[in-house]
C-alpha cells in the first residue's frame, strides 16, 4: 500500500491551492486509489492481504472527510479517488447527495451486506457496524436501573450524564435515530434532557467522556463501544460498565463505516472487486478487529473483548436516514443547548 498525504496541509489551508499543489500522477489500471477519513493503519494491513491476493495496487489518500469529499467533487472527472471511504452512515449519505458515487450493482455485495447497511440505491456499503450505547461506573449506577437512551433524560440521572459534543457526526447519528424512532417532538425533549442531566461541559472525544465516567466526575454516558474496548485493553476501565440499550424496543443504535465507488473512477473493474473483496470472511475479520468493531456479515468471529459482552438486538433503521434527518437532529441540538 502507498499511502498518500503529503499535500493535505495545502488542502487544510485553502481549496484553490490543494486544486493546483496537490496532485499525482494518473492511476494505472492495476491500481486502485482510496479517499479515505479512515487512519492509514487501521486499514493497511487488510489492504495488503488484498493486494497479495489480487496484484492489485492500492493508494490512500487520508484526511478530513468533508475535505475529501468537496475535493472529489470540485475535481470531478479529473479526480484520482477510485473509492471514497468513511465512517458514519450520515457522512455517507452527505457524499451520496453530492453526487459523488456510481451505483454498483454486484450480487456479491448485495447477498452479503445487509439491506438496512447499505445506500437503497446501491451507491455505498457498510463494511463494519459501530454500536454506540450506554456505558455506566459500577460504583454508582445499579444496571437494573437503565433502560433506554430517552430514559436518560429523566430526573432520575440528574447531574450524573456526560456526553460528548453533538458537533461530532456520531452524536449527531443518534439523535437522528431517535427522530426516526420518536418524532420530532419527543426528541427534542429527550435531548434537552440531557442537557438538563449534564454534570460536565459536553466532551471533544468519545475517550475523554468514558475517562470522566472513570474518574468518578459523572456516573454514564453514550459511546461507541470500540473506544471503551480501548480503555479495557490499556487496563483503564476498571470501573466501567457496558448496557445494551433499548433492548425492549427498537435496540441499539448501530452505525457504519463503508466505502462507495467515486462516479469518475477510472478503474471501475478494479475498484468494484476491492469492494467485493471487502465483504469476504477474510476481510470482515480483519476489518471489524482491527477497530474492535462489529463485522456487517453475520458469523464472522468478533475480537475477544467484544465477544465477552454477549449478543444484543440492534436498530435496524434503513442507515440512509442518519444522513437525510441530520438536519433535523442539528437543529434540535442546537436549540437544546446541546454544543
Amino acid at each position: 500500500i502507498i499511502i498518500w498525504n503529503e499535500c493535505m496541509k495545502n488542502y487544510i489551508l485553502a481549496l484553490t491551492i490543494f486544486l493546483s499543489s496537490c496532485s499525482f500522477e494518473q492511476a494505472n489500471n492495476d491500481e486502485v486509489v482510496i479517499y479515505t477519513s479512515r487512519q492509514p493503519q487501521l486499514i493497511e494491513n487488510l489492504l495488503n492481504v488484498f493486494t497479495e491476493e489480487t496484484e492489485i495496487q492500492v493508494t490512500i489518500l487520508s484526511g478530513d472527510a468533508q475535505q475529501l469529499m468537496e475535493r472529489i467533487a470540485v475535481e470531478g472527472v479529473d479526480t484520482d479517488a477510485d473509492i471514497f471511504m468513511t465512517v458514519d452512515a450520515g457522512v455517507l449519505w452527505q457524499a451520496a447527495d453530492k453526487g459523488i458515487f456510481d451505483p454498483v450493482e454486484s450480487e456479491v455485495l448485495s447477498s452479503r451486506i445487509p439491506q438496512h447497511l447499505r445506500d437503497l440505491d446501491n451507491q455505498w456499503f457498510g463494511f463494519s457496524k459501530r454500536a454506540r450505547t450506554i456505558v455506566y461506573s459500577k460504583k454508582d449506577i445499579d444496571p437494573e436501573d437503565l433502560s433506554t437512551y430517552e430514559a436518560l433524560a429523566t430526573e432520575q440521572f440528574e447531574n450524573k450524564l456526560c456526553l460528548r459534543t453533538s458537533k461530532k457526526v456520531y452524536n449527531r447519528s443518534l439523535i437522528a435515530s431517535m427522530i426516526e424512532a420518536n418524532g420530532l417532538e419527543r426528541t427534542k425533549r429527550v435531548v434537552k434532557g440531557w442537557v438538563n442531566n449534564l454534570a460536565e461541559p459536553v466532551f471533544s472525544s468519545d475517550t475523554n467522556v468514558l475517562k470522566a465516567v472513570e474518574a468518578g466526575n459523572c456516573s454514564l454516558t453514550v459511546v461507541n463501544t470500540y473506544y471503551l474496548a480501548r480503555l479495557i485493553e490499556s487496563n483503564s476501565a476498571e470501573n466501567l460498565g457496558i448496557f445494551w440499550a433499548n433492548q425492549e424496543d427498537r435496540g441499539v443504535h448501530v452505525n457504519i463505516s463503508g466505502a462507495g465507488l467515486v462516479k469518475w473512477s477510472n478503474n471501475k473493474n478494479s475498484s468494484i472487486q476491492l469492494l467485493e473483496w471487502l465483504s469476504s470472511d477474510t476481510a470482515q475479520e480483519m476489518y471489524a478487529k482491527a477497530n474492535k468493531e462489529y463485522p456487517s456479515v453475520d458469523g464472522i468471529p468478533l475480537h475477544p473483548l467484544i465477544e465477552a459482552w454477549g449478543d444484543f438486538q440492534e436498530d435496524l433503521i434503513q442507515v440512509d436516514k442518519l444522513g437525510s434527518k441530520q438536519s433535523d437532529a442539528v437543529f434540535i441540538a442546537q436549540e437544546a443547548g446541546y454544543n
